[in-house]
């Protein structure tokens, strides 16, 4: 193995290595562990509505499909959000074995009923307010191994329309479940449609797949692999293709930019899409170019890498596009799905188009036209040297910026709250192509690079800023003990929650960026912003937690407040993502 895999693999081993949850008084949620081997449903229960005779949902990963994650409710509030306590909570592992460790998985609420999945590509049906488990879906032995093989386990959740709840897998498949049973409908590869989408090639999926009128769109994982990054679009009722291709976000190997390259330009599509429902246009955001830090023989700009997209949802058909980064030899994805809302810009309303980047800066775009309303606007250190074969020291280091946490809107301040890192990172570019390229690794694992030790006396944090989007200015800049790895969802009560690293889910005042209410839960390694959803009229939090032992955790006003140990949080470093 050599030097730059060796670091690479090691940092991937000590994220999923994680430290166990300590116990507290909550009881895990009393639900039967009779998990299937094989790829059909497992119900513990009769499949069943959830208990109750109204409901309001979060249906889709970021809520709505402009991915604000800012939900209408407004039973919690300022003034008693200190009587948040746990109603229930469930540890993965007790539930099956086969669980892997960690969790990224953003929860989706429908009617009640919470629908979640795990690393190794799981999915659980839970009723949201007694925790009750109402069906389990695993893999079968054969599909288990092969994920396995492809050394990723994240997994950010599903999508649910037409009776049906959607996840794609590491090993880059489709699965179609019964909504009602968790019985597999259908399950089809990617590459059925987009040819060489293998794990072989460097391709795996950790994405959450988006519905909407009909169709599921995906993106793709693997641009540091040196992969060609894709968005696609698949019918709901059939999962055959939507579009008559998928849209390719970099040119075939060996034409155009890449003319002189041995790789694909990679530019993956590795978080969920944002959907204008009232202009059928679709908005996503395109990882690095590849090779990282080696840019000699991929000339230009390298577009559509660190850009975001638009394009006609019902097509694939290009509107228009904005690259955040010129040519990035530092990593610096588009990596956020982008947040599309209607705000006040220089005192006047206007449909816009916003995303932080891993650069450390934040970008707001007219969202029919793509015209520049606010400019790279920075919320964290920048200090981007080009690399050298010896190694420089680059800020934001290759964690971001903002990663993959989703920032959230709040239309009563017009603010936008962004979860950041402050870490960098030392990176060494490659002497040439063939030092950039290992075969004995499945894939083209195009890092070109070696990753350095960054000093010892840096001790990485985290921020979450607000920003006015009427100004474009920073409003104030909250630090955070652990890097925001997981996003922030937020309420018409003024609220944003958000969890850390060792385990604490926060509520802050959005307009002061106050802390109200801290929780530590019997959890570490928070990595996925939470979900709220109503039954009945009563106001309920969920969320996941990683570790060795990932769990999923449902608060509510007047549940148990004991509080659980702190957790151990995670300060991976470069490539590190977990599902990048």
């Amino acid at each position: 193995m050599n030097k730059k895999m060796a670091l690479s693999g090691a940092v991937m081993a000590a994220m999923l290595a994680l430290t166990a949850c300590n116990s507290n008084n909550n009881s895990d949620a009393s639900t039967s562990p009779s998990a299937s081997s094989s790829a059909s449903a497992s119900a513990s229960s009769s499949p069943s509505a959830a208990a109750g005779a109204s409901f309001e949902n979060f249906p889709t990963y970021g809520f709505d499909l402009g991915n604000t994650r800012h939900v209408p409710f407004t039973q919690i509030t300022a003034d008693n959000a200190n009587d948040l306590g746990v109603v229930w909570t469930a540890d993965f592992k007790s539930l099956d074995k086969d669980v892997k460790n960690g969790n990224q998985s953003y929860p989706v609420v429908v009617d009640g009923v919470i629908y979640i999945t795990t690393g190794g590509n799981q999915v659980f049906a839970f009723e949201g307010t007694t925790g009750k488990q109402l069906w389990h879906w695993k893999p079968d032995a054969a599909m288990l191994e092969k994920i396995s093989k492809g050394g990723i386990v994240a997994n950010r959740g599903v999508a649910v329309g037409e009776g049906k709840v959607f996840m794609l897998t590491t090993d880059n498949q489709i699965v179609a479940l019964d909504q009602k049973t968790g019985a597999l409908v259908k399950q089809v590869a990617i590459s059925d449609a987009v040819e060489g989408v293998t794990l072989e090639n460097g391709y795996y999926e950790t994405t959450a797949p988006i519905y909407y009128n009909g169709s599921i769109y995906i993106g793709s994982s693997g641009g540091d692999n040196g992969v060609r990054g894709f968005v696609m679009a698949y019918k709901a009722s059939d999962l055959s293709p939507a579009w008559d291709a998928p849209f390719w976000t970099v040119p075939p190997k060996g034409q155009d930019w890449l003319k002189n390259s041995k790789y694909h330009g990679g530019g993956a599509v590795w978080n969920p899409v944002a959907i204008d429902e009232e202009t059928g246009i679709m908005y996503f955001s395109v990882g690095n170019p590849a090779p990282d830090f080696f840019g000699k023989d991929r000339p230009g700009a390298n577009p559509y890498t660190d850009s975001v997209v638009a394009v006609e949802a019902a097509t694939g058909k290009l509107i228009w596009a904005q690259q955040e980064v010129s040519h990035d030899e530092w990593d610096y994805d588009a990596a956020a799905s982008p947040m599309i809302m209607k705000a006040t810009v220089n005192g006047k309303q206007q449909k816009v188009v916003v995303e932080g980047g891993k650069s450390g800066q934040w970008w707001a775009w007219d969202a029919a036209t793509g015209k520049v309303i606010w400019d790279g606007v920075p919320f964290a250190k920048i200090d981007h040297p080009v690399p050298t074969e010896e190694g420089v020291l680059v800020y934001p280091g290759t964690l971001g910026g903002e990663n993959y946490a989703p920032e959230t809107y709040d239309p009563a301040t017009n603010y936008v709250l962004i979860p950041g890192i402050e870490y960098p990172a030392l990176i060494k570019k490659a002497k040439d192509q063939d030092h950039a390229f290992d075969k004995s690794f499945n894939g083209a694992w195009a890092f070109g690079t070696a990753m350095g030790e960054v000093p010892a006396d840096i001790v990485p944090y985290g921020t979450i800023t607000a920003i006015d989007v009427n100004t474009g200015k920073q409003v104030y800049q909250n630090k955070t003990k652990d890097m925001m790895r997981g996003g922030l969802t937020s309420t018409d009560t003024g609220l944003a929650f958000y969890g850390e690293l060792d385990g604490k889910i926060n509520a802050m005042d959005i307009k002061t960026g106050k802390v109200l209410w801290s929780f530590q839960t019997a959890g570490d390694n928070i990595q996925a912003a939470p979900a709220l959803f109503t039954v009945d009229g009563k106001e309920y939090l969920t969320f996941t937690s990683g570790g060795n032992k990932p769990k999923i955790h449902v608060f509510a006003l007047g549940g148990d407040k004991t509080q659980g140990g702190t957790g151990k949080a995670d300060n991976g470093n470069a490539h590190s993502e977990g599902g990048k």
